[in-house]
């Protein structure tokens, strides 16, 4: 015959030690239909009449800090496993966080977003153009008619007798002044991507990027062009840069000048970069020739203007210190790693 203080002490001790797996085991073992409560309350009949009331009450007792004990017990495992798990899996967060990847902004980009805020306050409006042009506004507009020797200077990729991929992006500047001859003054630049048949090598591309300016107005004078490319030469490489102009020869432009700055790594001393000379070439500009005003219906006597043209690739290469056109166009995620900010 089972003795219940007997079992009541097994059953507390074996739950005080039991795992979690263990534990649903002594569930069974005393709680069951066929567990040793159950065995225990089957004695009853075998008692007197008078001793069953008290017998039953002392096994429900029994039955209840039983399922007390085990659910308290289930409840303190199921804690400290909570509580291990936690601190296997917690978060040191005074530790560094992990570096994302993320891309960069290319260069010849970050180039022509510059020359854009560097224009935009100076009040210049931004314009844009088609690639595929017509022969007109890309050469015969530009004061290059058919015919003319101008045009040997650049081999230009023709996709019919009288359309083109633009040579340069003055066939912008001659559909803004098409549509704004009555609207003057003009202040734009024209950046964009530009085509001529060339043999790509490091400072050389069949494909490249321009950024042209073009100011029209009453008395806009070489100096105003002068302090205007001072300017950005300054904001672009350094607040000391100069610039000189040396004649040449544009088509669109009369006078036409080559503009050189001031060496941004000898600061005009002379070093390997700029040859030991002092100066970089940087750019072409001029005054507005006049027959290109004329085309326009602009009134050449009483308006003037200036016009200058820079390879976005040129300014990047001598910002960045890149040697290589090709690099901008390669897509090697090392080079483009250099620019992030």
């Amino acid at each position: 015959m089972l003795d219940h203080e007997t079992l009541k002490k097994e059953a507390l001790k074996a739950i005080s030690e039991a795992d979690s797996k263990f534990l649903e085991e002594l569930r069974i073992t005393y709680l069951s239909k066929k567990g040793k409560i159950q065995e225990l309350m089957n004695q009853m009949k075998e008692l007197p009449k008078e001793e069953k009331p008290a017998f039953g009450q002392m096994v429900n007792d029994l039955k209840k800090v039983i399922t007390e004990a085990i659910d308290a017990r289930k409840e303190e495992l199921e804690s400290s496993s909570l509580n291990d798990r936690l601190a296997s899996e917690k978060i040191d967060i005074t530790l560094d966080a992990y570096t994302s990847s993320y891309g960069a902004m290319h260069p010849l980009n970050l180039v022509w977003k510059e020359l854009e805020d560097i224009f935009i306050g100076m009040g210049y409006n931004v314009a844009e153009g088609p690639e595929l042009e017509s022969d007109l506004y890309n050469f015969t507009k530009a004061n290059t008619p058919e015919g003319h020797p101008a045009r040997d200077m650049q081999d230009t990729f023709y996709v019919d007798p009288t359309h083109l991929l633009r040579s340069q992006t003055t066939a912008i500047q001659m559909r803004v002044l098409e549509a704004e001859s009555d609207h003057l003054p003009i202040k734009v630049i024209c950046p964009g991507k530009v085509y001529r048949r060339d043999d790509d090598d490091a400072t050389h591309s069949h494909q490249f990027m321009q950024c042209e300016g073009l100011v029209i107005g009453e008395n806009i004078t070489l100096a105003d062009l002068k302090g205007t490319l001072e300017l950005m030469i300054r904001e672009l490489f350094d607040d000391d840069a100069k610039i000189r102009f040396r004649p040449s020869y544009f088509p669109f432009t009369e006078p036409s000048f080559e503009v050189d700055m001031t060496c941004h790594i000898c600061k005009g001393k002379g070093c390997p970069t700029c040859k030991g000379t002092g100066w970089i070439e940087i750019l072409g500009s001029g005054m507005v020739h006049p027959n290109v005003l004329e085309m326009a219906n602009i009134d050449s006597k009483k308006y003037t203007g200036f016009a200058f043209g820079v390879g976005i690739e040129r300014l990047a290469m001598l910002k960045y210190g890149i040697t290589d056109i090709r690099d901008f166009y390669t897509n090697d995620v090392r080079f483009l790693d250099v620019y992030k900010m």
